[in-house]
């Protein structure tokens, strides 16, 4: 089904559309989008999977879209959907290849005006200290200890020496998700996996040397320790790389091969779930975990090598995690519905968390205000950090964007940019670059991304993540 579909949508608000439910469908789509935004969905399947999404059982309210969203694998990226934890299920179409593919978002005491004259020292350690591309690690782990990485996350970092509870504490699950079984996860998964700690990889994966531009919030910023603008900030965004990808593969053709009637009644094969209650529901979610937790561990050694890399240059900066996001992934979460409390499986692919104030979920010195958000741009522009509200939970089980949302394919992308022209332009706007190839870079060239401006102006006005800061980088390695 790769044909385009006329859909009825109707206008609810500025920032709010529905999809009425129709024969099939168990509930509504809501799309979250302004209406540029919109014109860009309409151009390829965003709002034809969003309504297929529908059609999965157990699923509560609405499917959903968040602004960002575009034509995905099953489920449209950007796609939210709670299916019932009893009677629904769980799909690697709603989580994504990339398990666990987040941000992390650290501050420090460094300012702008010290850090621009040593960009070019600070960008070339990090790139040192962090590989990118499809190149492999600095640090190298046997199969051992790859199981131990898949049931402990990001804690075995700290035991083994990287990073230190804090950066614990200001993390989603605190990097690690309980349910993960590395008994499920194949040989050949884990086999990909052992040279890919501390690996930032390739496609928008990147590592980026911020500054706060403008507050927005000054209660959250203080919060979450950004005091003034001109602070410098770190950007973290990668996932679980070969071994969440191999993850997904296997149990994509495991689930195909079971459950033939499943994909006989879906709209779209790639929407193929394995129902909540079997054996195969229990297995891929173990395995999802354990590979969440990889990318946990992953971007918790790349915090730890970028202290490093910058210590280098400042020997007396002070570096602290602010939070760390998944945005591919599901969680089993309890969410009011209809007046009661209900377990439910809450898949988010290209959607980060945004719980409102007052969720346990939340590091304790961040719980009066609500969860920190981080939102990428693309490459050059700026990103955000927001803060999780009370009109998410009711909105969207506590969910929003997770950052530009593509509009233009990556074969596009090369055959119209060179990526040594777009090094060049962006720096002279001050913003040096550093990529694992020319390609790479010209595959994330700004122009083949939504406005992240507009992303977030729609979140805001939506209620489901507000803005705190605006953040515009400095230096950029892209993989």
């Amino acid at each position: 089904m790769m044909e385009k579909e006329n859909i009825e949508i109707k206008k609810i608000s500025e920032v709010l559309w529905e999809i009425p439910k129709s024969k099939g469908m168990k509930v509504p789509c809501r799309v979250f989008a302004s209406e540029k935004l919109l014109e860009k969905m309409k151009q390829d399947r965003t709002l034809v999977q969003g309504k297929n999404v529908a059609y999965l059982p157990g699923i509560y309210k609405y499917s959903m879209v968040m602004p960002d969203g575009h034509e995905g694998y099953g489920f449209p990226i950007g796609g939210v959907a709670a299916l019932d934890y009893e009677n629904g299920g769980i799909s690697p179409g709603g989580i994504g290849y990339d398990i666990n593919c987040g941000v992390r978002l650290l501050r420090s005491n460094l300012k702008r005006e010290e850090v621009q004259p040593k960009i070019n020292e600070i960008i070339d350690n990090l790139f040192k200290f962090c590989p990118a591309g499809l190149g492999s690690s600095n640090i190298r782990v046997d199969t051992n200890k790859i199981d131990q990485i898949l049931k402990n996350g990001a804690k075995w970092a700290v035991e083994n020496g990287y990073g230190n509870k804090e950066d614990l504490e200001h993390s989603e699950e605190n990097g690690c998700m309980k349910e993960a079984e590395p008994k499920y996860v194949s040989d050949g998964a884990k086999k990909r996996g052992q040279k890919q700690i501390a690996t930032l990889g390739s496609g928008n994966h990147f590592l980026e040397v911020q500054y706060v531009d403008e507050i927005y919030d000054k209660e959250a910023a203080k919060s979450f320790g950004i005091e003034k603008k001109g602070q410098v900030m770190f950007m973290i965004h990668c996932g679980s790389r070969g071994l969440g990808h191999q993850v997904c593969s296997d149990y994509l053709r495991e689930m195909e091969k079971t459950y033939p009637e499943v994909v006989a009644k879906l709209p779209d094969r790639e929407l193929i779930y394995a129902p909540s209650g079997s054996e195969l529901c229990k297995k891929y979610f173990g395995a999802m975990a354990a590979a969440a937790n990889f990318a946990w561990c992953n971007r918790h050694v790349l915090g730890h090598q970028t202290r490093l890399a910058v210590n280098a240059v400042f020997k007396d900066a002070k570096i602290e995690t602010i939070y760390d996001v998944a945005h591919n992934i599901a969680k089993v979460e309890e969410h009011i519905i209809d007046g009661k409390l209900t377990k439910v499986f809450l898949h988010r692919k290209g959607a980060t968390r945004a719980f409102g104030p007052g969720r346990e979920e939340i590091p304790k010195d961040y719980r009066k205000v609500g969860q920190p958000i981080i939102l990428p741009g693309s490459m050059g522009t700026a990103s955000y950090l927001l803060v999780g509200t009370n009109d998410s939970m009711e909105l969207t089980f506590g969910s929003t964007a997770h950052g530009a949302g593509r509009v233009m394919s990556r074969h596009e992308a090369i055959s119209r940019f060179r990526g040594e022209n777009i090094v060049k332009d962006l720096e002279k706007r001050g913003i040096h670059v550093k990529g694992a190839s020319m390609q790479g870079i010209a595959e994330e060239a700004s122009e083949a991304y939504k406005d992240i401006d507009e992303v977030v102006e729609v979140s805001h006005k939506a209620g489901i993540g507000k803005k705190v800061c605006r953040l515009v980088p400095l230096g950029v390695i892209k993989g």
